[in-house]
């Protein structure tokens, strides 16, 4: 397992770099192969993005790797990856390196490549076992999942409805504890229309959209509350200091911890974008939306979490877990109504920075773990 994880972490796959995803995408299909089943790589969704000079733009995702294997079983199980990672082909953190013998500090080592091989470690053992033919299961391994899944969500929500219960290849945390909970996500663009003027001679004529997207920051800003953060990222636009500017572009991240705190969130931006419209006398338009809905650890995840905790009991592993700020495709899934456990993947820390490592000696801990698990599905059955 860790050779095959050396080997995908050299391969930069990073969610803008088709390239680099094909390859990974072309890769992982032959070492999923040996399972049989119906293999596809499937076309991602359309979607767009707001450029800075506000413009809508097309935005280019990569394939999705989809696997099939016995979709007649009375119970199907769906286990999803995601093969990109957040490091572009011009990062510089590109190679891996052992800390020591345990730890390996790579790119996309713990998020997630070491979790697809876990995937297939388990998968593997599972064929193999006599349970094998009374589960069916589907994969995905997506290529846009670190950012929002735009081009894969059709996918993984078309997967789920086939499916009785979800299983993702998320890192856990070093010390095995899984992610419960889960806040939702949203992501936001406001394109924002003044009108210019120069600024000595006739400011009074100018509407000035900086002005207008800082106040819009602000007034977002004060929506923060105890189920809902609220990030504003980053402001674009404007341009020399002699002229009111007439552009810009505020984006902003949102993360409601409830459905009902996604719901005021929602009507609460539409009433501040209207105040700051007619407080500035400019145009405002909204993109985006909320990709990633809120995953609270209710009785219906519980129940998959505690056979989870069940199968640990079984191999020497005390499983637990918390709620987590994070968001990823469990989300998407338990939106669906599937029960998920996003967080199957070995054990591993500092995801998204080049300090990211993987727990070696989590390896074949987790895949045991997983393996079970399905066993354990394929003879007592699931009901969704």
């Amino acid at each position: 397992m860790t050779d095959q994880i050396l080997a995908w972490s050299a391969v930069n796959s990073g969610s803008r770099n088709l390239d680099g995803l094909g390859a990974m995408a072309d890769t992982l299909m032959q070492a999923f192969a040996p399972l049989g089943g119906s293999a596809r790589l499937a076309e991602p969704a359309s979607a767009t993005v707001i450029a800075a000079d506000g413009q809508e733009i097309a935005l280019r995702h990569g394939h999705n790797l989809h696997i099939v294997k016995r979709p007649d079983a009375a119970v199907r199980v769906l286990l999803t990856g995601h093969m990109d990672t957040v490091f572009a082909a011009d990062h510089p953190f590109q190679t891996c390196r052992w800390l020591n013998a345990d730890t390996l500090n790579g790119p996309g080592t713990a998020d997630m490549k070491g979790g697809i091989s876990v995937m297939l470690a388990a998968l593997t053992a599972f064929e193999a076992s006599p349970f094998a033919a009374q589960l069916g299961w589907e994969v995905v391994l997506n290529s846009d999942e670190e950012v929002s899944s735009l081009g894969s969500a059709p996918l993984l929500a078309q997967a789920a409805t086939r499916c009785h219960l979800g299983l993702t290849y998320e890192p856990a945390l070093p010390d095995g504890t899984l992610a419960g909970g889960r806040p939702g996500s949203g992501n936001f663009s406001a394109i924002i229309t003044g009108r210019a003027a120069h600024a000595g001679r006739e400011p009074e004529k100018g509407r000035n959209a900086i002005l207008a997207a800082a106040d819009l920051a602000l007034r977002l800003a004060a929506l923060v509350a105890d189920d809902l953060t609220v990030n504003p990222a980053r402001i674009e636009g404007g341009g020399p200091n002699n002229i009111v500017p007439d552009h810009a572009v505020l984006r902003w991240n949102m993360r409601p911890r409830t459905p009902g705190a996604e719901a005021r969130a929602r009507a609460d931006v539409a009433t501040i974008i209207a105040a700051i419209a007619a407080a500035h006398d400019v145009g405002i338009h909204l993109h985006g939306g909320f990709a990633r809905p809120s995953k609270p650890m209710d009785d219906h995840q519980r129940r998959l979490f505690e056979l989870v905790k069940d199968c640990g009991a079984a191999i020497g592993l005390d499983i637990a877990w918390r709620d987590t700020g994070g968001v990823c495709d469990g989300n998407n899934l338990a939106a669906t109504g599937l029960s998920v456990v996003d967080t199957l993947g070995p054990r591993g820390g500092a995801i998204h920075s080049e300090h990211e490592f993987l727990c070696a000696d989590s390896l074949e801990e987790r895949a045991r773990l997983s393996a079970l698990l399905l066993m354990r599905i394929a003879q007592n059955g699931w009901t969704r």
